[in-house]
């Protein structure tokens, strides 16, 4: 009949020694490895997705939570995301180069682009690694617990604390002195704990000082947890957002705001948001690591000369394949995360 398969005899049919579509083991290896990690990360991300939309309403986006650059602070949304994602995307091209190059058996370019994979992908796991800290740490505002019991998080622009003026002794701190070290970590500890006055902070010491402080500018509540008054989803902004901002952060309570976001709290909206965030970008930014060293070992493999003795590359594409796979990856997250 026109189109059937051409019979195989039963020493081809099973004697071996064939791999199928003509795919080495090694191949075939990384491809199922591959796959079994696509379901990991899809399972993650549809459990995020979910969650998600059980608390729509107080769910941040990504220019809310991720807008700050190095040496530059805050006010520039997503910049520093987007330039992390550009470069592992770029390292996904000059690995494509590097393959390009072992099926050519040109060891000097193989070389050259595993170099280059490798400043990618470190970089990302450098920008990644400040991302995180940033995120634990949080903003200069934090989120704040407003009288009527719902919580808002907020934005604008932070007055710089110049210093502080010591007005009543403590036990390292003289009357007089002026502190110019440490003073937001000082500040954000005496919010922690209620120690924080109009105009004066309760140092660690129990020295009491006077904060000089610029005024801030722009200032915006949103609210993200219901309270008796404020619903989620409404904006505060100009002088009745300071107004009720220093009302809670002056009450002499105790976690009346939240700075950062951990396991157990979060800053910037519901904590499953810290949760799945520590969890997904941790896990993908673990496979990059993993990634990078892969990819030194096998650098020194070519250049120690081993894979141009066997006459082929094939290592090379197995870990191309992988770290394409990685950036993938980082796509769907990268959207998930940042832009929906």
């Amino acid at each position: 009949m026109a189109g059937q398969s051409a019979g195989l005899d039963k020493s081809t049919l099973w004697g071996g020694k064939e791999s199928p579509f003509q795919t080495s083991y090694g191949k075939l290896m990384m491809w199922f490895f591959l796959v079994s990690d696509a379901l990991t990360f899809s399972g993650l991300l549809v459990s995020y997705g979910f969650t998600r939309h059980d608390a729509q309403e107080a769910w941040p986006i990504g220019e809310e939570t991720f807008n700050s650059l190095p040496f530059l602070g805050h006010g520039y949304p997503l910049i520093y995301v987007a330039l992390m994602t550009f470069i592992l995307i770029v390292s996904s091209v000059t690995m494509v180069l590097a393959v390009e190059a072992g099926h050519r058996m040109d060891k000097k370019g193989v070389v050259k682009w595993m170099i280059a994979t490798i400043i990618g992908g470190f970089f990302f796991v450098g920008s990644q690694a400040w991302e995180w800290y940033h995120f634990i740490h949080g903003s200069e505002f934090g989120k704040i617990e407003l009288a009527d019991g719902s919580q808002a998080i907020v934005k604008g622009h932070f007055g710089e604390i110049e210093n502080f003026t010591v007005i009543s002794p403590g036990r390292h701190h003289k009357k007089g002195e002026v502190i110019k070290t440490d003073l937001m970590h000082e500040y954000q500890h005496a919010a922690l704990e209620g120690k924080l006055k109009k105009d004066s902070i309760t140092l660690h010491d129990g020295s009491v000082a006077r904060v000089n402080k610029k005024a801030d500018d722009h200032m915006e509540l949103i609210v993200k947890k219901n309270g008796k008054k404020n619903k989620i989803g409404t904006k505060i902004q100009g002088k009745r957002a300071e107004e009720l901002y220093y009302a809670s952060l002056y009450s002499g309570k105790k976690d009346q705001v939240i700075y950062g976001a951990n396991l157990e709290q979060n800053e910037y909206g519901p904590q499953q948001y810290a949760q799945f965030f520590f969890f997904i970008t941790g896990f993908h930014g673990f496979h990059v690591f993993s990634g990078v060293v892969i990819n030194i070992i096998i650098l020194i493999g070519v250049m120690m000369g081993i894979y141009q003795k066997r006459g082929h590359y094939e290592m090379v594409e197995k870990t191309g394949l992988y770290w394409h796979f990685v950036d993938l990856v980082w796509v769907f997250v990268f959207t998930f995360f940042y832009l929906v």
